[in-house]
């Protein structure tokens, strides 16, 4: 009999990503528990790596409301933001595992055609230069200017979910989940040379403005999402767009983001 055949358990969709290690994991599973359809389910378990996860997270964003809590497990490599793999006992682990709620960002990027093309971003919304020109941005929060000229390689905004991915291989700081605040940080800054970035609070209002921009084309990224030739992008949460993870109590996702920090 199925663990969850008296209807006492949680729903679980399972998701697998394309890889044989995940398909054969999704194989077992389904041979062990319930697999609900994702339109039903009361969690959603991901079967892959954290590119995935953030895959399903958006999917998940895009097409149900209320949102179900994903319970990932590491079928991948890193697996930073996923359980570790185990078959049994699933549905135990995720009646008591911890709930993170993340907030997405919303970038607004305009373009130099006159398009405006919205994205969220789970992890950060980042600005790159296009060519071998060096990009010129203008930021400003909350409606001061702060920087008048930033030369760069781009500039990214993290939340704390994706302060330990890209944002700290660009040098900048993790974040812990509760903090409030979110990370701006260059990315390779040439003038001012010395600049390493900023914290601010989370509500805050965060404008990019592209100087030169026919000269030093940017784009702009929110996870997936690519905006080519923009002249300004706006950055600020969503809290309307919140999502649920779900981790085992022993490997909160705190617990990690903290560990990080004093990593050798």
């Amino acid at each position: 009999m199925s663990e969850d055949a008296d209807g006492a358990w949680p729903r679980v969709a399972f998701l697998a990503a394309g890889t044989a290690e995940a398909e054969v994991a999704l194989t077992q599973l389904r041979d062990r528990y319930i697999d609900h359809p994702l339109a039903t389910a009361d969690v959603v378990v991901t079967l892959g790596g954290d590119g995935f996860l953030l895959e399903t997270l958006h999917k998940i964003l895009s097409g149900f409301c209320p949102q179900p809590p994903v319970y990932g497990m590491n079928r991948g490599s890193i697996g930073f933001l996923l359980n570790d793999y185990r078959e049994g006992d699933l549905l135990h682990r995720i009646r008591r595992a911890q709930r993170v709620t993340l907030v997405p960002l919303r970038m607004r990027a305009f373009t130099s055609d006159g398009r405006l093309v919205e994205g969220l971003a789970i992890n950060e919304v980042s600005l790159f230069r296009e060519t071998r020109q060096t990009a010129k941005l203008r930021i400003t929060v909350d409606g001061v200017v702060r920087m008048t000229e930033l030369a760069c390689d781009g500039a990214l905004v993290a939340t704390p979910a994706g302060s330990t991915a890209y944002n700290f291989s660009a040098h900048g700081p993790i974040l812990p989940i509760g903090g409030g605040v979110l990370a701006l940080t260059p990315i390779s800054a040439f003038r001012p040379r010395h600049w390493r970035g900023a914290l601010l609070p989370r509500a805050a209002g965060i404008r990019f403005d592209v100087l030169e921009s026919d000269k030093r084309p940017v784009s702009a990224v929110a996870d997936s999402t690519e905006v080519r030739d923009v002249v300004r992008v706006e950055v600020a949460e969503d809290g309307t767009a919140a999502l649920a993870l779900l981790f085992d109590p022993e490997s909160h996702l705190e617990e990690r983001i903290l560990k990080e920090q004093f990593a050798p």
